[in-house]
């Protein structure tokens, strides 16, 4: 009986000490999208422009919050491929999702328009 006891109390310390938790964003394959466009030699704006649509995808079927900054990046590649209102439209996203972009957003939307 002592021994049943001591293991039960083993059992519940053990799991009160699991400390791990769920990351606050999704981030998926978001490194290897930058990683492509920062190399920008094996991958079309096109490819990238699918990569990150697919992990806004998988965030939503998981529930899940997207990155910071994947709006933003989604933007720009539309802003490159000739879609300014798709473009806006990811930066406004980023924006309202993480209102302490909003400066550089404005930025960003003002360089693309002056562009």
């Amino acid at each position: 009986m002592k021994k049943l006891v001591t293991l039960a109390f083993v059992c519940i310390a053990l799991t009160g000490c699991n400390s791990t938790k769920e990351p606050i964003y999704y981030y998926g394959d978001y490194s290897t999208a930058v990683y492509a466009y920062l190399k920008a030699d094996d991958v079309t704006a096109e490819e990238q422009i699918s990569m990150l649509e697919q992990i806004i995808a998988d965030a939503a079927n998981k529930s899940k919050n997207v990155a910071p900054g994947l709006h933003a990046h989604l933007g720009m590649l539309y802003f490159e491929t000739g879609n300014p209102s798709l473009g806006t439209t990811h930066f406004e996203t980023e924006k309202s999702l993480f209102p302490e972009s909003v400066h550089y957003i404005d930025f960003l939307l003002k360089s693309a328009k002056g562009a």
